[in-house]
C-alpha cells in the first residue's frame, strides 16, 4: 500500500502494533547482539536519556558528532545509492557509530549505501539533550520531521530489501528517520531496522517507524552498542540471509 499521510504514532502496545504492521519473526538473530562496551557512561531512564549518549559514545550533555564530517549530517554525506543491487543500506549517524555498523553491513552484503542527511547539520549545541531549548529537544517535543538534503535514494523502487540504521534518541529512532520513512514508499520491500545506543535497547523504535511509514514488510531489528565490532553486524546480517 502507498504512504498516504504523515501521521502521529499512538501508544499502542508492542505486540498489537507488531501484528498490525506485519512484523516478521524468525528471520535470524533479533536479540541485543553486542554487550555494552566497557567504560561507557551510564544513561538515565529511557524517558530522559541523552541524545548523544544514545549513539553510544559521548558523555552527558555533550556530543562529538558536529566535528566528525559526513557522520555529523553534512551535505557531503548524502551518498546517492547506485541502484545496482537488490539491497540498500540507508542510515543516519550523529557521531559515527551507526555509520560504522552500516558500512560493515554494506561491505559484507555488497549492498548499496545511502546516507540520510539533514539539510541543516546537527551541531554540538543541537545535540545537547540536557538543554530543553536545544534543537533535538524542541524537535522531540514538537514531533518534527527535519528537512533532509535528499529524501529519496536513486532507483529506490528497484530495491527489494532496505536495511535502515539510526542512533536511539530518547528511546526512539533519531528524528531524521521520521522524514525518511514518512516520505518514501516501501511497498514490496522488506525493511530491516538496526540501531546503535550506549544503553537503550531497541525498544519500539522499529515499530514506530513502521507505523509512520505505513508500507513495507518490517522485520524485527537489532541494537548494537557504540563501537561494536564489525563481526557483530556481519553475524547478525548472515542470520537474515542477505549476504
Amino acid at each position: 500500500m502507498k504512504i498516504s499521510q504523515n501521521k502521529h504514532i499512538g501508544a499502542a502496545g508492542v505486540e498489537a502494533a507488531i501484528s498490525r504492521r506485519g512484523f516478521v519473526s524468525g528471520l535470524g538473530a533479533v536479540a541485543l547482539l553486542a554487550p555494552l562496551s566497557m567504560g561507557l557512561t551510564a544513561c538515565g531512564p529511557e524517558s530522559t536519556e541523552g541524545v548523544a549518549q544514545d549513539d553510544g559514545s559521548t558523555t552527558a550533555g555533550s556530543a562529538q558528532g558536529a566535528s566528525e564530517g559526513p557522520a555529523a549530517g553534512s551535505a557531503s554525506a548524502d551518498a546517492p545509492a547506485t541502484g545496482t543491487g537488490s539491497t540498500l543500506v540507508a542510515y543516519f549517524s550523529a557521531t559515527g557509530n551507526t555509520e560504522g555498523i552500516a558500512t560493515a553491513i554494506a561491505e559484507h552484503t555488497g549492498a548499496d549505501v545511502f546516507a540520510i542527511t539533514p539539510a541543516q547539520a546537527y551541531t554540538d549545541a543541537d545535540l545537547n539533550y540536557s538543554d530543553d531549548a536545544s534543537r533535538t529537544s524542541v524537535e522531540r517535543a514538537e514531533g518534527t520531521q527535519p528537512e533532509l538534503a535528499r529524501v529519496t535514494p536513486d532507483a529506490f523502487e528497484t530495491y527489494d530489501t532496505v536495511c535502515l540504521g539510526y542512533p536511539i534518541w530518547w528511546g526512539e529512532a533519531a528524528w531524521p528517520l521520521r522524514t525518511f520513512v514518512a516520505n518514501n514508499d516501501f511497498s514490496g520491500k522488506t525493511v530491516v531496522p538496526f540501531c546503535t545506543s550506549a544503553s537503550s535497547g531497541f525498544g519500539r523504535s522499529g515499530e514506530l517507524l513502521a507505523e509512520l511509514a505505513g508500507t513495507g514488510e518490517w522485520v524485527e531489528g537489532a541494537r548494537f552498542s557504540g563501537g561494536a565490532p564489525a563481526a557483530d553486524a556481519t553475524a547478525w546480517v548472515d542470520g537474515l540471509g542477505l549476504s
